[in-house]
C-alpha cells in the first residue's frame, strides 16, 4: 500500500528497464569483455609473499636485516634466490655486502641507479671492483625480475652456479696427493650453512671432498659459500645421482664407509677404520641417516653427548668426527 497522492513503485524483479534502449556496440568491443584467464597461483605471481617464500625455500634464501618494513619488526625478506645450475641471485643491501666479503664468486653486481646509496652499498660497489666483478646499472622492475620478486633495496648480486664434480673425481684427488682417501658424505641435510660448515671442517682435518645427493639436500648456494669462510674454493663437492649407489662404488673400490648417527653401537673415539681409506656419512640433525644409507654403512658410529642436549647438528657433529679421524691416523 503506497501513501496518498504517490504512485505505487514498480516491482524490479518483474519489471524491465524504462526509457529509451541504449544502441549497443555492434559486437566491436567484444574484447573488452574477455577475462584474462584464470588467476595465477600465489607461488608464481612475482612480488607474492608465497612466491617468494617458494624461492627462498629453494636457494636457502638468508634474510637481511637493515632497511625493513614497518609492521615486520624491521625485518625484510631480501635474500637469496636460484637453485641448481642456474645463476644465484643474492638480493639486499647486508646479504650481498657480506656474500662479497665472504668471497663467494660472482658474476656481476646490480645496483639501481636511482637508489639511495648507503655505507653497504658504497661497500658492496667497493668489494666488487677490488674482486673485478662488472658492476651494472639496472631498473627497480629489472631488479624485481632478476630476484624473483624480492625485497632487494636497490643492490643485486649475481653468483656464478658451482661446478660440481663426480663421486670418483674425489679419489682420483686423494690418490694424486698420495694420501689415504678421506671423503664426507651427507644424506638429508638440507641448510647449505650446514654444507659449509662441513666444507670447512673438512679442509681443516685434511678431507679430499664432500659428497651430497643431487635431490633434496642443500647445495652449494652463497649461504654455503658464506659458512665455508673460504674453504669451498680449496674443498670440491661432489654431486650423485643416488647416494647409496655412489657410496657402494666406493666400498668397490676399497673405501669404508662409516655414518655417524646418534643409534650406532660403537663410539666414534673407537672407530676401527679411521686408519684406512674412508667415507664419513652424516645425516640431518633429527632424522638421522636414512634406512636405505645405514644399511650400506660398513660400521656405525655415534658421538658420545652428555647432559640435555640431544643432537647436534650436521656441521658440528661432521667437526668432531673428522678431528677424531685425523688424531687417530696421526698416533698410528
Amino acid at each position: 500500500m503506497s501513501p496518498r497522492g504517490s504512485a505505487p513503485r514498480p516491482d524490479k524483479s518483474t519489471h524491465a528497464k524504462s526509457g529509451k534502449p541504449r544502441p549497443g556496440t555492434g559486437g566491436y568491443g567484444r574484447k573488452a569483455l574477455q577475462g584474462k584467464g584464470p588467476t595465477p597461483p600465489a607461488r608464481m605471481r612475482p612480488g607474492h609473499p608465497a612466491q617468494r617464500k617458494t624461492s627462498g625455500s629453494r636457494s636457502g634464501a638468508a634474510r637481511d636485516d637493515d632497511g625493513g618494513r614497518p609492521g615486520n619488526g624491521g625485518r625484510s625478506t631480501a635474500g637469496v634466490r636460484g637453485s641448481g645450475d642456474a645463476p644465484e641471485m643474492v638480493a639486499g643491501r647486508n646479504s650481498v655486502a657480506e656474500a662479497l666479503r665472504a668471497g663467494v664468486p660472482a658474476v656481476a653486481l646490480f645496483v639501481e641507479h636511482r637508489a639511495p646509496s648507503d655505507d653497504k652499498v658504497r661497500e658492496a660497489v667497493q668489494l666488487a671492483a677490488e674482486a673485478n666483478i662488472p658492476v651494472r646499472e639496472a631498473g627497480h622492475a629489472e631488479l624485481a625480475r632478476l630476484t624473483g620478486g624480492a625485497v632487494h633495496q636497490g643492490v643485486a648480486l649475481s653468483v656464478r652456479p658451482y661446478s660440481y664434480l663426480q663421486p670418483d673425481e674425489l679419489i682420483e684427488r686423494a690418490q694424486a696427493q698420495a694420501e689415504l682417501p678421506l671423503i664426507v658424505a651427507l644424506d638429508g641435510v638440507t641448510d647449505p650453512r650446514n654444507l659449509g660448515a662441513v666444507a670447512r671442517s673438512t679442509a681443516a682435518f685434511g678431507g679430499h671432498g664432500v659428497l651430497i645427493p643431487s635431490r633434496r639436500t642443500a647445495s652449494v648456494t652463497a649461504g654455503a659459500w658464506k659458512a665455508s669462510a673460504g674453504a669451498l674454493a680449496r674443498v670440491p663437492v661432489a654431486r650423485a645421482s643416488n647416494l647409496a649407489r655412489a657410496l657402494a662404488a666406493y666400498q668397490e673400490a676399497g673405501i669404508f664407509v662409516a655414518g655417524l648417527d646418534a643409534s650406532g653401537d660403537t663410539p666414534v673415539a673407537e672407530l676401527p677404520v679411521a686408519d684406512s681409506p674412508l667415507a664419513l656419512v652424516v645425516g640431518s640433525e633429527g632424522r638421522g641417516l636414512s634406512r636405505l644409507i645405514a644399511d650400506r654403512c660398513d660400521v656405525i658410529v655415534r658421538i658420545p653427548i652428555g647432559g640435555r642436549t640431544e643432537s647436534l647438528n650436521a656441521g658440528v657433529a661432521a667437526g668432531i668426527a673428522l678431528y677424531e679421524v685425523a688424531r687417530q691416523r696421526a698416533s698410528r
